[in-house]
């Protein structure tokens, strides 16, 4: 643990990231507010204060809990960090050992999404059946979640769902209509649904919505699987910067994997 810690730190994918205190403060406001594109496809159970926010993020990811405060720096614990990815690979070998149906999704193709596909390939090998439904469905409406002034469809790289431009362009969303189509056209062929869902954002909310098994990787910024997480509706979600260089990914890939890849 101590190495991943410091790596983690040296990478600044914890400790003192680069995501502002401005950043985790405003988006935890606008999910107190009920604000769609912060919410991910799961809106809470309850109604919660900013305060309340807050406190969650401070026990799950370590940020300041003090609502006075808007600007400057702020931190993700590194140590919150490899707790929950113990946690995350404790249910990737039994998904492994099961041969389980997974969903794999992100709505980061220029960060995060590194781990992703390390883990379809692994899960692969070990049996696992990797789900692609509803590929080149259009999901995402110009504009409700990504302010964008083009619709979004579903594409698959390397076994992971993707929002894709007119298939020329991957794209950053928060959206849960991706995830929303997928699990339609799952109805709609009779599919048995997956028995884990590995992803991010609104693809890992609209997931936990449905009452699916949902590990996720969320920034100190996005509140809405943390909060999913206090509630019971997520499984796992891990405090990470979800954004930097995706090759400084490559020794989370190799953590979480571990015991699944010989």
């Amino acid at each position: 643990m101590p190495e991943l810690v410091s790596y983690l730190r040296e990478a600044l994918l914890a400790g003192d990231v680069e995501t502002t205190r401005d950043s985790n403060h405003g988006n935890a406001a606008a999910f107190a507010e009920g604000d769609e594109g912060y919410l991910f496809g799961l809106a809470p159970l309850k109604t919660w204060t900013l305060a309340q926010v807050l406190g969650v993020m401070a026990e799950r990811v370590g940020i300041d809990p003090d609502p006075e405060r808007s600007t400057g720096t702020d931190v993700i614990d590194p140590y919150k960090t490899v707790a929950a990815l113990d946690r995350m690979r404790d249910r990737l070998r039994v998904a492994a050992r099961r041969r389980e149906r997974v969903l794999v999704a992100s709505g980061h193709p220029a960060g995060i999404v590194e781990v992703h596909l390390a883990v379809v390939a692994a899960l692969r090998a070990a049996g696992c059946e990797i789900l692609t439904p509803a590929a080149g469905v259009p999901f995402a409406r110009p504009g409700r979640y990504d302010g964008r002034e083009f619709p979004l469809a579903l594409r698959y790289v390397g076994g992971v769902a993707m929002a894709a431009e007119r298939g020329i362009a991957l794209w950053h969303t928060h959206s849960p209509d991706g995830t929303r189509a997928i699990l339609d056209e799952l109805e709609a062929q009779g599919a048995a649904m997956p028995d884990l869902v590995f992803a991010d954002h609104g693809f890992a909310g609209a997931a936990a919505a449905a009452g699916l098994d949902v590990v996720s990787f969320a920034d100190s910024n996005d509140p809405a699987l943390f909060v999913g997480e206090a509630e019971g509706r997520v499984a796992v979600t891990v405090p990470i910067d979800d954004n930097v260089q995706p090759h400084l990914y490559q020794p989370i890939s190799a953590y979480l994997l571990e015991g699944i890849v010989a």
